[in-house]
């Protein structure tokens, strides 16, 4: 770097150490107490030249030319209050003339907006409908520094999560400047005092997003390879996504090849992925050995994923990962490790997987291609590793008979459902169902995962039912069955909807919560316990009800539900212990080890 020093600023020195990834190389800064630090740090950047201008009103529209000729983004900075709204008709113009003018505006911290303090208003969506992108910045450093009730590892853990909040809403916001035709952004910044402390000798690593560019797609193709094929443990992971996106065909071949994370929200191949249950096991493993299941490069397609220890898992590998959507507008970072945007419309993502078998089927088209080909034995020793343990926890999972519980309804419902020579199509609720659809659906699994509630998840599927002539099938907890019990309140439903509900008087995940049970309201208040019964919805609503309460009933009932001819909708209710059903989740994940 050079001799200079940069502000103890976390938030500050992320946001110019991207600057400088995103090739700004001029800005227009206006004096002010509150942007000081952020004006010296751009100072010192060697690759950024800085030119002071007093007038905002003046400043915006000088930002504005500069980037104009040079077609470069632009910095403007200003300090907090009034200052902002003085770039509003440099803005504006920026915003239709399609240029990248990026607006950097220190505030005051937010505990003192509106409170009667100096040059205080709301900053981060001032300037409106002009700017593709408006982000506000954490504190990392200060956030940490004042929550003295944390240990060090919680503080740790908290700094490192508000830095990348802090270099994801950054990247962001700069991405959208560049991002098909360029247009104006704003990066506000609260700066809590004091503001004048310069002892940082280098500038932190912060690594920019970058969109792989689709000239054609065999130049897209040929960049996510380099990528990919120049990683030693490579990864695929798919979140959730619409029926029929990817083929079962393509699953099952990259599956052959790679390590392919796949719930059955995403899933048409017919064998479950139990990679829940695998990371479990790695998790339990010594560093050492642990450390060889990490990949080092992932890709992610799709929403979210159901599992949270996956989620949890992937973040902590700290693999770089790559991001492909249909928008490059529309980012996420689950990984928290985004470099790569790959923009592919949905239709071709499955042409796009597809042509990483090529390399297995076609070998002979890449030996020339050194950076393709140099990692082909770590990448096999790393898809035999993670094979062995995934066919080891599927033996376990088809193995393990559980006792009467959810899980062994659910376990038996699906074996039933394979045996079935019949189109039907299964909607779960989401908390425990979901989970338990996780380890035992060989099928695609619809479900509300969006934000992941509890409500509606009867109606989407009785709504499901209206348009299909195929059999729908709701598997269900009790609360979100008697939160959602008037999609039942309709005369429009027929035979083909079919309702498995899973009652154990209250919401039964939370009882795996650890540290809840101390809690004298855990089972009253938090799990809402009840004795409540559909039977009485059912007459009302002419549903056929049957229920059962051990396994021999539980098996009868399923069989009926799934076979029995009627115009009317059906219910199964099964009554279980919520204590059993815990158990048996418990040994399950036990006997995986």
């Amino acid at each position: 770097m050079n001799q200079f020093m940069f502000s103890n600023k976390d938030n500050i020195n992320i946001l110019t150490s991207l600057l400088i990834e995103y090739g700004v190389s001029d800005a227009v800064v206006c004096p002010g107490s509150r942007n000081a630090p952020i004006v010296h740090n751009l100072s010192q950047c060697q690759s950024i030249r800085c030119h002071p201008i007093t007038d905002e009103r003046s400043a915006g529209f000088f930002a504005l030319g500069i980037a104009q000729a040079t077609q470069c983004p632009t910095v403007v900075c200003v300090t907090s209050g009034t200052a902002l709204l003085n770039l509003a008709p440099a803005v504006a113009e920026a915003y239709y003339q399609h240029v990248p003018l990026v607006v950097v505006s220190a505030d005051r911290p937010s505990q003192w907006i509106n409170q009667l303090d100096g040059q205080t208003l709301p900053q981060p969506d001032a300037l409106g409908r002009f700017v593709r992108k408006a982000v506000s910045l954490p504190e990392p450093h200060i956030m940490c520094k004042l929550d003295d009730g944390l240990n060090t590892s919680d503080s740790d853990k908290r700094w490192e999560e508000e830095c990348w909040m802090c270099r994801r809403l950054v990247n962001e916001a700069l991405h959208s400047a560049t991002c098909r035709q360029s247009a104006p952004i704003h990066i506000n910044v609260p700066i809590t005092e004091p503001l004048f402390t310069f002892d940082v000798a280098e500038l932190p690593v912060a690594k920019r997003f970058r969109l792989m560019e689709k000239v054609s797609f065999l130049n897209q193709q040929r960049q996510l390879f380099e990528r990919f094929f120049g990683a030693n443990r490579p990864m695929i992971v798919i979140g959730q996504l619409a029926y029929g996106i990817i083929s079962p065909e393509t699953i099952r071949s990259l599956s052959q090849h790679y390590v392919v994370m796949a719930e059955p929200l995403s899933n048409l191949y017919y064998q479950t992925i139990h990679f829940d249950e695998a990371v479990r096991v790695v998790d339990g493993l010594g560093q050492d050995q642990s450390a060889k299941y990490a990949p080092d490069y992932i890709i992610y397609i799709g929403d979210t994923l159901v599992s949270k220890p996956t989620r949890r898992w992937l973040r902590s590998t700290k693999a770089a990962s790559c991001f492909i959507t249909p928008d490059a507008l529309d980012l996420h970072d689950p990984i928290m490790t985004l470099e790569d945007i790959v923009e592919c419309q949905l239709e071709d993502v499955d042409l796009l997987l597809s042509s990483f078998c090529d390399i297995y089927d076609n070998p002979e088209d890449f030996e020339d291609d050194e950076d393709i080909m140099a990692h082909e034995d770590s990448r096999h020793s790393f898809h035999l590793l993670w094979q062995q343990l995934l066919d080891n926890c599927a033996e376990r999972a088809e193995a393990y008979e559980p006792a009467f519980s959810q899980m062994a309804t659910v376990k038996y419902f699906e074996e039933q459902l394979a045996d079935l020579d019949t189109d039907i199509c299964v909607h779960y609720a989401n908390s425990s169902a979901v989970r338990l659809a996780c380890i035992y659906a060989q099928h695609y699994v619809w479900c509300n995962r969006g934000v992941n509630g509890i409500e509606g998840s009867l109606s989407t599927a009785a709504g499901f039912s209206l348009a299909t002539d195929a059999l729908t099938v709701c598997v269900i907890g009790d609360l979100s069955f008697f939160y959602d019990q008037n999609a039942l309140w309709n005369s429009c439903i027929g035979g083909n909807l079919r309702i498995v509900l899973l009652n154990n008087n209250g919401g039964g995940i939370f009882r795996q919560l650890k540290g809840l049970d101390k809690s004298p309201v855990a089972n009253s208040f938090v799990s809402a316990h009840h004795e409540t019964t559909a039977q009485g919805i059912c007459t009302q609503n002419d549903i056929g009800y049957i229920s059962a309460k051990d396994m021999n009933e539980m098996q009868i009932g399923i069989v009926t539900l799934l076979t029995r001819e009627t115009d009317r909708p059906m219910l199964l209710e099964v009554f279980t212990d919520a204590e059993e059903d815990m158990k048996a989740m418990a040994n399950y994940f036990a006997s995986l080890t």
